[in-house]
């Protein structure tokens, strides 16, 4: 049942992002025009478009229950892990749908001409935009389109690690997925989280990722403590061989000593 309901969960996850992908991938090759979008171009680009507070719960609420069907906490310090995790998307849906803190921010200590329209929040895109490198709204297609598929790949990596934890019914698992890396869900929300920074960058979230990144890096460390305590050489064995996070640039049948 709990497996039903992952994979449900992550089909409308993708939905919802194919969407995003689409949309984006339309406007960068000139299909569709940013003022067709929800809101209409005004509105993307000058228009208030926070205080939704509503589409704020949403999206908090989505972001959360897909990574809890994917990394359910079964300890204490797993919680406060995912804590950190809950407080970043908190402080990233509240400036994108709620109060643009860092746009205010970035207005009153830089000078930066920013409108409170939606596509301005996307500052990775204004920032290419001001660069002269292409229009907002084709470096506001290109930010959608390349978050959207670094989110991708983040959910590709949890759900096919949780596929192979739960298929292996509690004994050891090294093939699959975690020939490449050890803690492949752990990787997947690390690049989830940097897909939403590369679509919606703020000073509290760039602030938060390191931390983020550091707590999953200390919470993997500890599992294999625990790992080697049940399994062993085994386990000690696989480690030798398989990187930790990063997956190795090495041929395969090369023994890889990577810890990152």
């Amino acid at each position: 049942m709990k497996k039903f309901l992952s994979n449900l969960i992550a089909a409308g996850f993708i939905l919802l992002m194919a969407l995003a992908l689409l949309s984006g991938i339309s406007v960068l090759l000139g299909y569709e025009k940013l003022g067709n979008i929800e809101g209409g171009g005004h509105h993307l680009f000058t228009g208030y478009a926070y205080g939704n507070w509503g589409a704020t719960l949403l999206s908090i609420g989505i972001f959360s229950v897909f990574v809890l069907s994917f990394l359910t906490p079964l300890k204490k310090q797993n919680w406060r892990t995912l804590g950190i995790y809950e407080a970043f998307i908190i402080a990233l849906f509240s400036e994108m749908y709620g109060f643009p803190l860092t746009i205010y921010v970035l207005s009153a200590l830089f000078g930066l001409n920013l409108s409170l329209g939606h596509a301005q929040g996307h500052l990775l895109g204004v920032l290419i935009s001001n660069a002269g490198l292409m229009s907002m709204e084709a470096s506001w297609a290109l930010v959608m389109v390349t978050s959207s598929a670094v989110i991708f790949l983040g959910l590709f990596l949890m759900s096919k690690g949780w596929s192979s934890i739960h298929s292996g019914n509690g004994e050891l698992v090294t093939d699959g997925i975690y020939r490449y890396v050890r803690h492949p869900q752990y990787l997947g929300l690390i690049v989830l989280t940097i897909g939403l920074l590369i679509q919606w960058p703020t000073i509290i979230t760039l602030a938060m990722w390191p931390i983020l990144v550091l707590m999953y890096y200390r919470l993997a460390k500890r599992e294999e403590r625990e790992a080697i305590e049940a399994f062993g050489g085994i386990y000690e064995e696989y480690m030798l061989r398989t990187p930790m996070l990063l997956p190795s640039l090495r041929k395969k049948g090369m023994e890889n000593q990577v810890i990152l």
